[in-house]
């Protein structure tokens, strides 16, 4: 059984069997058809995946790895919050007619900032630190923003990353004030896995631990039919990631350097509804 798969039903069970309905409360997210899409939760969930034993992506459903790829070298590579710099199209419902989803996620990133060394935007200050100042505890980005909340189309889920060198290890603690279980956790799980990667590998370092902090785990109501489903399957072995090894610029990654292999999952015999 991968790590991402036991992790993964641990954390959905904790929340079909001890989590809390929000069905008397209001509530935001509706589903196509208008009606309210509820949830069922967990507080403050923590999971820890090595990455040196083995890349954390489910097999008790596909994750579209290649997708995962290009969000996150359109947020921490181009810095871009315009989903026509996008392949996919999962953004597109919180888009305006330019394509722009405010400033959010990528604008974030791409904001530059004066220090005491020079001018950087935060993916290039964690990029200088890394070879730099290892040993610095203040290696970390934060997308949340509050003078900028007002204009952006979605508040951040995934809003602050803590990098940390251990040796020649490098480890990242990935904070989310909301996680929608089903859709997006091994989603983020991955894209975040693949990120410390590419980092660990143009500062000479080696990928170790992430840890990703969920502070509000949920289960969308019209979810817990295909969660349950998943659950009674039997886990596959977790595939390995290959990163082209001649890449050494952070900026020069495409998704074509990184190959999964050994991947098997399991197929779902519906589509997954997303509450927006």
């Amino acid at each position: 059984m991968s790590q991402a798969d036991r992790i993964f039903i641990d954390n959905c069970r904790q929340i079909l069997d001890g989590g809390v309905w929000d069905r008397d409360l209001p509530v935001r997210p509706r589903w196509e058809d208008g009606t309210p899409a509820h949830t069922v939760k967990r507080f403050g969930l923590v999971n820890r995946y090595d990455l040196r034993q083995e890349f954390p992506i489910l097999t008790l459903r596909r994750t579209p790895f290649l997708s995962c790829v290009d969000e996150l070298l359109w947020i921490w590579q181009k810095k871009s919050s315009n989903v026509k710099d996008l392949p996919s199209r999962i953004w597109d419902a919180w888009a305006d007619e330019s394509g722009s989803i405010g400033k959010a996620y990528g604008y974030q990133l791409g904001v530059k900032h004066r220090y005491p060394e020079g001018e950087f935007d935060q993916v290039d200050r964690v990029l200088y630190d890394l070879k730099h100042n290892p040993s610095s505890r203040r290696i970390l980005t934060s997308l949340y923003a509050h003078q900028d909340l007002h204009e952006m189309a979605l508040y951040p889920c995934a809003w602050s990353v803590t990098f940390n060198v251990t040796g020649r290890t490098l480890n990242a603690v990935l904070n989310q004030r909301s996680q929608d279980m089903l859709v997006a956790n091994n989603w983020n799980v991955c894209q975040y896995a693949v990120l410390v990667h590419l980092l660990a590998q143009v500062s000479g370092l080696e990928a170790g631990e992430l840890v990703h902090v969920i502070a509000d785990a949920h289960i969308y109501d019209r979810h817990v039919p295909l969660i349950e489903e998943m659950l009674g399957r039997a886990p596959l072995p977790a595939p390995s990631l290959a990163v082209n090894p001649d890449v050494r610029d952070f900026y020069r990654f495409t998704r074509d350097d990184l190959r999964l292999e050994g991947y098997r999952f399991h197929t779902l015999k519906e589509n997954i509804p997303v509450a927006v």
